[in-house]
């Protein structure tokens, strides 16, 4: 029997309180043993709300507390000094995506972590939920991909707001954030592109003080003769998240909670549906995945070396939008 794992939550934003926190309450395989946020009154108010030690300082809490692993959940730019005091620590990373904001930082960091031996894995959730590997084996199934297209948006009332309206904080707008997660499943169905020409914007809230852009437009080739191209938008609505991928026998469409497998005239083959989309144990399911990584019982579908390319394309999309010219992502490969 595998022995509980002990977890630590660093940055307690949004996402810790949707996500990692209500994880851990679910997970039979690991218990919360301390939070840690830089403000003071975000630290306080979520050891009293989950009764567990409260700090500011994660190398204190690494010191004191010594968990098995952390879920990192900070901004960007933070991470970087998250990893590498875990890192020190010998302390495991869950880390929310992106792995880093850089292709120099994501060579940096695979590197340490190899070096010292810890298991770091991004929380891409579509790599957890069933119904993208499904897509995965249908995608045999359809010919030689020659298409490939992919739009997730959703509107943001106000896109200049924190860190998060910053590109030097943030690594970039919405392509690197929740643009990530789009790229996350291109690579994975069908590896990096050799070509890659994008511009964006950041326009949807005139006169805000803001260089992150809201907009992304990201048109990407393979020497295979694949191609296509990629819309990222957190402002314009209504909210939508769709890869579809092409081939000379058919078509795979991914949508949320569903996918299908199309013939060559669009008429459907075959599809699958997940009720709900996402189940509410979800988080619960990625960190148990992490705890049996650790036991060594499952390998790490989302690790260090795995999120490189990912670096390499975001590089390579805004090298292109400051030259106006194709960039190739492999150039980028720290």
């Amino acid at each position: 029997m595998s022995v509980i794992k002990r977890a630590a939550v660093v940055g307690l934003g949004g996402q810790a309180h949707k996500d990692h926190l209500p994880g851990l309450a679910d997970s039979p395989l690991a218990e919360l043993v301390a939070v840690c946020d830089v403000d003071t009154g975000r630290a306080a108010a979520g050891a009293e709300a989950w009764q567990v030690p409260g700090y500011t300082d994660l190398t204190a809490l690494l010191n004191e507390v010594r968990p098995d692993f952390v879920i990192a959940a900070v901004p960007h730019h933070v991470g970087r000094e998250v990893i590498k005091a875990c890192a020190g620590a010998r302390v495991h990373v869950m880390k929310e995506k992106p792995f880093a904001t850089d292709p120099h930082e994501a060579a940096e960091l695979a590197a340490l972590c190899d070096k010292t031996g810890i298991e770091l894995m991004v929380t891409v959730q579509r790599r957890f939920h069933p119904l993208y590997a499904v897509a995965l084996q249908l995608l045999e199934q359809i010919g030689t991909p020659y298409l490939v297209e992919g739009r997730y948006t959703f509107h943001c009332p106000d896109p200049s707001t924190g860190w998060r309206g910053r590109a030097k904080l943030a690594g970039g707008g919405c392509l690197a954030d929740m643009g990530y997660h789009l790229i996350d499943l291109l690579i994975w169905y069908l590896g990096l592109p050799d070509r890659i020409l994008a511009d964006t914007s950041a326009a949807a809230a005139p006169g805000a003080d803001y260089d992150a852009e809201d907009t992304a437009l990201v048109h990407l080739a393979y020497d295979s003769g694949l191609y296509g191209s990629l819309l990222i938008s957190r402002s314009a609505g209504p909210k939508s998240e769709r890869l579809a991928v092409t081939g000379s026998y058919g078509s795979v469409v991914i949508e949320r909670g569903v996918v299908r497998r199309l013939d060559s005239s669009g008429q459907a083959v075959e599809s699958l549906v997940r009720e709900p989309a996402w189940p509410g144990n979800a988080a619960a399911a990625r960190i148990d995945h992490f705890c049996r990584v650790l036991d060594g019982t499952l390998p790490n579908p989302s690790g260090p070396a795995e999120h490189l390319p990912h670096a390499a394309f975001l590089a390579a999309a805004y090298s292109s939008r400051a030259s106006a010219r194709p960039a190739d992502p492999k150039e980028f490969l720290a």
